[in-house]
């Protein structure tokens, strides 16, 4: 099915002003309502902004999805706003929004929504996107450009469904010291390890940092009498301002392609008791998927 198949063009707004995403999805709920009067817009306002609670749904480059799962309604809908003097938002890149896509959908359809919002996604990393919608003039015009896109979304849900796209990173002359700063930034437990052109070489995690530091500890326990010169845990670990990330990567990561089924990713990280897996196209990483990746988007939404 064509990803256009899935917009309502009485739910498609070319020409909306706000000045704070909080508005911008009142505006759109409303909208909704507009065309749906039997629904409560605060309802749906609220269970969108529990969702934003969560997690921000602004992907950056001027695009955010806000979205709930909620009972309130019975089938995927999806409103579409376009916003062309920007709403200020808390964004990756800074940027403001100008497109603002909210989807509602029951709590029972997740492979629905999740594939339309992979589809639109996909759609909105497009370069060329956002210059074509901001130009539309009407509804139809907006789903022209949808449609030629010819983005399809009928399909079982695969890696590219559910994974984090641009995940963070880090090179192999890098320290431990910066690994671990980047895992404690964003609440990970590893980090892809990739040459500067994006290659994947390996990658670094909690569990290769201790594996790095305690052999050493134990022999300095087992021979303490002997050898008064090895370092103690704290001094090993605090060497790791030196190390580099080349030094303990591990160059045999679990990798998959963005078109795996996600079935079998999640039994390659059952079965392998592996922490993620690695998404790879011609070699270079492409994005991460986690059991947290797969647990939390399907279940939580």
């Amino acid at each position: 099915m064509n990803l256009s198949k899935i917009f309502d063009p009485d739910l498609i707004k070319i020409d909306l002003k706000a000045a704070t995403k909080d508005e911008a999805i009142r505006q759109l709920a409303l909208v909704f309502c507009g065309k749906y009067p039997d629904k409560n817009s605060d309802e749906i306002i609220s269970a969108v902004y529990e969702r934003e609670r969560l997690g921000n749904t602004s992907m950056g480059r001027g695009v955010a999805f806000p979205h709930a799962r909620t009972d309130i309604v019975t089938g995927l809908y999806v409103v579409l706003g376009i916003f062309p003097e920007g709403v200020f938002a808390d964004t990756p890149d800074n940027k403001p929004l100008q497109l603002v896509i909210l989807l509602l959908t029951p709590r029972n359809i997740s492979k629905a929504y999740l594939q339309s919002l992979s589809g639109l996604a996909n759609f909105a990393r497009r370069p060329d996107t956002l210059p074509r919608l901001l130009a539309a003039k009407s509804p139809k015009e907006v789903l022209d450009i949808i449609h030629n896109t010819d983005i399809n979304i009928e399909r079982d849900l695969i890696v590219g469904d559910v994974m984090t796209s641009e995940p963070p990173t880090i090179t192999p002359d890098k320290t431990i010291k910066e690994a671990v700063n980047l895992i404690f930034k964003y609440k990970i437990s590893g980090l892809p390890v990739v040459d500067n052109s994006g290659r994947l070489l390996g990658e670094v995690s909690e569990s290769a940092l201790l594996k790095y530091a305690l052999p050493r500890y134990e022999e300095f326990l087992t021979k303490r009498t002997n050898q008064p010169n090895i370092d103690s845990l704290e001094e090993i670990l605090k060497k790791s301002q030196t190390v580099k990330v080349g030094e303990i990567l591990v160059t045999d990561p679990i990798t998959v392609s963005v078109d795996t089924p996600l079935t079998e990713a999640a039994s390659l990280l059952l079965k392998q008791n592996a922490e993620r897996l690695m998404v790879v196209s011609e070699n270079k990483l492409i994005g991460v998927i986690t059991k947290t990746d797969i647990v939390s988007k399907i279940i939580r939404g």
